[in-house]
């Protein structure tokens, strides 16, 4: 693990975790903004679900925790429970934008 500091109590240690919650929340409402608008560009319930981009970025991601000192199996399981949501809030997205299409 890189440049953690050795901290003194658990009080320490729980603050440390705090200021890195807020960071990994900003990055998920930042993704979750990409991910709004990646279905405008999807034309099919399967090309929200795309298994195969999936698995790439579970390997990508796995690769990534190894060089940086973090647990792949870990990064893994947080990365599946990401996408998994982020695929349900995506498949609600389309299905709305796809109904107000037909709509218009």
């Amino acid at each position: 693990m890189n440049n953690i500091a050795t901290c003194n109590s658990l009080e320490e240690v729980r603050s440390n975790i705090d200021v890195i919650d807020q960071k990994i929340v900003s990055l998920i409402a930042q993704r979750g903004g990409f991910v709004m608008q990646a279905a405008r560009f999807k034309k099919t319930t399967e090309d929200v679900k795309a298994p195969q981009r999936v698995e790439q970025v579970i390997s990508k991601v796995r690769a990534l925790a190894t060089e940086l000192g973090a647990n792949p199996d870990v990064t893994e399981s947080v990365y599946r429970a990401m996408i998994s949501a982020f695929i349900n809030a995506e498949l609600a997205e389309h299905s709305s934008l796809t109904s107000n299409t037909v709509k218009s």
